[in-house]
């Protein structure tokens, strides 16, 4: 049995979105390809859960619970991009829940880590509003769950979903005990996540910014990962490490323009999970946001577990994946970020 566990439930595939980039086949494609490479036996599985409302209420105010609530019930969209059907109010509270169920798992010590297949995804969503595909912001609602119920201390948010997690990063913009450090794509959708976006107050120096050009391959990030979120983890030295999990950073995803592969993904997990060793015991709680290229999204996702679980598995690219090198662009990014937080942090 891996250390390593997931979270998955049937009725997230009730959220329906109809003809949509996020749909139930992500989540279906998933659960096929680890059942039939057999890495589904090798992992513990969490059960799932329904978060309360007064547990989405520490992300998410009265008014937009009950807004969200009743749109699903007029199967409406709570934006241009976001439809929802009568079952995805429902499968919002699920997901929510389900990373809930997979903190306590990761606390109990039943496993070491774990990833939650939850969707409707959640890091767009903010306090009053939802958009980019997401309901309830999932990874936010986790992470003060777990400083309010188990006591946790430090939390580490990384977030490498090609699309800036806007609705996360404002959770915690002026909060000194989580470190939200993202990398995406810039420009891009939804036009936040600059390198000046540091946070404010007590959260001044805690929110780190790593946008990249289209086009990054995956040297790109490791530098990234290596020049900046590997000294400033050292420094901040997290009690617990949460990952907002996007896969459309694949170069075969239509949604962007990135270059990663689904061994870059693997790789990623791994620089995540040596912080997490080093500092927390090795706890860590992934969830799904983005990856809509189903080959693409499924053998990425088994490269993370690969990489949780040790499974020493050997992680195939459905597509052949383009020539490697890290930029010259990402090594000037990486300078201004540096200039810009070293007023927080040393490097």
């Amino acid at each position: 049995m891996s250390s390593s566990g997931y979270v998955y439930h049937p009725d997230y595939l009730r959220h329906n979105t109809g003809m949509h980039p996020e749909c139930s086949e992500r989540l279906s494609a998933i659960m096929k390809l680890l059942q039939d490479s057999e890495v589904i036996a090798r992992l513990h599985e969490i059960d799932a859960r329904y978060a309360t409302v007064d547990q989405i209420k520490t992300t998410h105010e009265d008014t937009y619970i009950k807004h969200v609530e009743s749109m699903c019930q007029r199967e409406g969209h709570l934006d241009m991009d976001t439809p929802v059907s009568r079952d995805s109010y429902n499968a919002a509270l699920l997901a929510a829940g389900g990373c809930l169920s997979a903190g306590d798992a990761v606390m109990r010590g039943d496993v070491e880590n774990a990833f939650c297949l939850v969707r409707p995804p959640g890091h767009h969503a903010e306090s009053d509003r939802g958009m980019g595909f997401c309901l309830f912001n999932n990874i936010a609602i986790l992470a003060k769950y777990l400083q309010s119920t188990h006591g946790i201390g430090r939390i580490l948010i990384v977030d490498w979903d090609v699309h800036h997690g806007n609705g996360t990063e404002h959770s915690f913009y002026d909060d000194s005990s989580v470190m939200y450090f993202s990398t995406h794509q810039s420009p891009l959708y939804p036009g936040s996540g600059g390198i000046g976006s540091v946070g404010r107050g007590d959260g001044e120096g805690y929110t780190v910014d790593a946008p990249l050009s289209p086009g990054a391959h995956d040297s790109d990030f490791m530098y990234v990962l290596d020049e900046i979120l590997v000294p400033i983890s050292d420094q901040f030295e997290p009690d617990f490490v949460l990952v907002s999990a996007g896969f459309d950073t694949h170069h075969a995803d239509a949604l962007a323009g990135m270059n990663m592969s689904c061994s870059g993904f693997e790789q990623y997990a791994k620089v995540v999970k040596k912080i997490a060793d080093k500092h927390c015991n090795g706890r860590i709680v992934v969830t799904l946001e983005g990856g809509y290229d189903l080959k693409a999204l499924s053998h990425s996702v088994m490269g993370v577990f690969n990489a949780l679980g040790d499974l020493g598995l050997k992680v195939s690219e459905p597509y052949p994946a383009p020539r490697d090198s890290l930029s010259s662009s990402t090594k000037e990014r990486v300078e201004h970020i540096k200039a810009v937080q070293q007023k927080y942090w040393k490097f």
